[in-house]
């Protein structure tokens, strides 16, 4: 008996209206400038979730780790971002990983490697023992490289994860420790949570035969397709 060769397509095009502002745009309050960082009781009810640090730290390794960047007469809350930032760009290596999950800030810090989700998850849970609100984001990179057939940023032209760090005054602003880069027009969120198991794909099943294929090759394309009047 013939069985025909069947194969399953599903594309999706989506094109959004996309915004974006520099890091220096957003005014952060004097209570946020400098550790430790002064909320008021209203942003304490609101943020404790995401205050709270949700990953084990057994040898103290992540929290030891975030201390050694409060150094400095005034611990400006911005430099200290930045030099966390620098150090997972200069000194962790990428390594894209195919398996499901997400690495412990602790592995992560361990073996200095890892994928955007593992570097986003670190910071945010470093962060969380310094005692700044973070959320975990995903969602996609645009690179403008990628118009020209090049690529120039890790993770671009895929589905990516950063977080956002809330700072008195200027709101929840977003990071991506794997780039380098703040706010601006590259990072486009599709979700965000307080770990990333709650931000997990898309999942779903297939029912066969044993004996059929099981696997699937996923491609992404993103692209600008015009830019948009400042004024409108």
């Amino acid at each position: 008996m013939f069985v025909p060769e069947l194969e399953l397509s599903e594309v999706n095009t989506t094109r959004i209206l996309h915004r974006a502002l520099g890091i220096q745009e957003f005014p952060v309050d004097p209570r946020g400038r400098v550790f430790p960082i002064q909320f008021t009781p209203d942003e304490w009810t609101d943020l404790a979730t995401f205050i709270r640090p949700h990953a084990e730290d057994p040898d103290g390794s992540v929290a030891a780790w975030g201390r050694s960047f409060l150094t400095g007469a005034e611990l400006e809350t911005a430099v200290v971002l930045k030099q966390m930032m620098d150090a997972i760009r200069d000194t962790f290596k990428y390594e894209a990983r195919e398996v499901e999950g997400t690495q412990t800030p602790g592995e992560t810090l361990g073996t200095k490697s890892g994928t955007c989700r593992d570097f986003a998850w670190l910071m945010i849970e470093t962060l969380r023992r310094l005692g700044i609100p973070c959320r975990f984001l995903t969602g996609y990179l645009y690179d403008s490289a990628l118009d020209g057939g090049s690529v120039a940023m890790t993770g671009s032209g895929s589905t990516h994860a950063w977080l956002s760090v809330y700072l008195p005054g200027a709101g929840w602003l977003q990071y991506d420790p794997t780039n380098r880069i703040s706010e601006g027009f590259a990072l486009i969120p599709v979700a965000l949570a307080r770990h990333p198991a709650q931000a997990i794909p898309l999942q779903g099943a297939w029912f066969g035969e044993a004996s059929d294929y099981l696997g699937m090759s996923v491609h992404i394309s993103i692209h600008k397709v015009a830019d948009i009047p400042k004024d409108s």
